[in-house]
Parts: C-alpha cells; structure tokens; sequence
C-alpha cells in the first residue's frame, strides 16, 4: 500500500452577507489555477461543507485544502504572488478566516 507523505494547510472562511457565487466561483478558479504556477503545491480544493455536518460549522461557510509537497512549501506558496492574489480575491467575501496546517501520511 503506498504512503502518501503531505503537508496540507486548510482554511477556514467565513462568508459575509452578501457574499456572491460569482466571487467565490473567481476565487476557487484562480486557487485551482496556482496548482503548476506554484512550486510544491500538489492540489488545491475549495468546498462548503457537507449538509450532514453543516450545523457544526461555527458559521464556516467555505473550507479550502492545499496539499503541498513538504513543508518548506508552505512558506513558498505563502509569498507567491499568484497566492496573494487569491488571498485578495477571498477577503472580498470573507469576514474570518482560520488556517491550520498538518502534515499527513
């Protein structure tokens, strides 16, 4: 069985009211976009929660999950600018934002 070794830094946003579909579509375009143009980011998905734990969600109503290569990538991925475009993209919809990152394997 093979041993996938990642780091992956999850996001949690909240929206605020008024929050379009149209930025959050832009924002998860351009975050799936950096997957190539970042060095060490291996993926790169948005999402809201499942209906089925949506309740437990503190007003979370976005999650994204980068998978990056080792943890020396977080810092790359951190300063690039094609991420901080991204991280302005999201903060016109976004009141909060919480990041955690973990490594798996």
């Amino acid at each position: 069985m093979p041993i996938y070794h990642l780091r992956a830094v999850t996001v949690l946003v909240k929206l605020k009211p008024g929050a379009s579909s149209s930025q959050i579509a832009a924002w998860s375009n351009k975050g799936r976009a950096m997957v190539g143009q970042i060095p060490g980011l291996v993926r790169w998905q948005p999402g809201p929660p499942l209906e089925v734990t949506k309740h437990r969600c503190k007003g979370f109503g976005m999650a994204v999950v980068a998978i990056l290569d080792k943890e020396e990538d977080i810092a790359v991925y951190t300063d690039h600018p094609a991420h901080r475009e991204g991280h302005h993209l999201r903060e016109a919809f976004c009141d909060e934002t919480v990041a955690y990152d973990l490594e798996f394997e």
